[in-house]
């Protein structure tokens, strides 16, 4: 009774540091140069974006109209980063093949899938009257 386990014990947060948080932004930065260097993936959507965002330009769309943009591209650019995450953990977890690992990673894609479609419909319905009205 008297033994606690090293999971039962509860750890303090450390104090503010700004020095902390300039690294945690290095990390995340590494991150995403990680994932633009080597996923194929952010490639595609990375040319999707910028397929976006010169369209939105040429057609001066308006401030409400790139917040919609912007929203879509950051989370399909954010899904497929974490689906990337997802991916190299299984991996780590599981170098062998495994159904229930197969399954998850192939979740985690389809749920890219999703809102890279829910991104290119809010694209159609925001550059549409654009398109259609000049």
């Amino acid at each position: 009774m008297g033994v606690e386990s090293s999971e039962a014990k509860e750890t303090l947060p450390r104090p503010f540091s700004v020095a902390a948080r300039l690294r945690s932004f290095r990390h995340a930065g590494r991150g995403i140069g990680y994932f633009l260097r080597r996923e194929h993936n952010a490639w595609i959507h990375g040319a999707a974006t910028i397929a976006v965002i010169g369209l939105g330009v040429r057609l001066n769309v308006s401030a409400a109209d790139w917040r919609w943009l912007i929203v879509a591209i950051a989370m399909v650019l954010a899904a497929e980063a974490l689906n990337t995450a997802f991916e190299r953990l299984c991996d780590l977890v599981s170098p062998s093949s495994n159904e229930l690992v197969r399954t998850a990673k192939d979740v985690a894609a389809g749920a890219v899938l999703l809102l890279a479609i829910g991104a290119a419909l809010i694209g159609l319905i925001t550059f549409a009257p654009y398109i259609f009205t000049s």
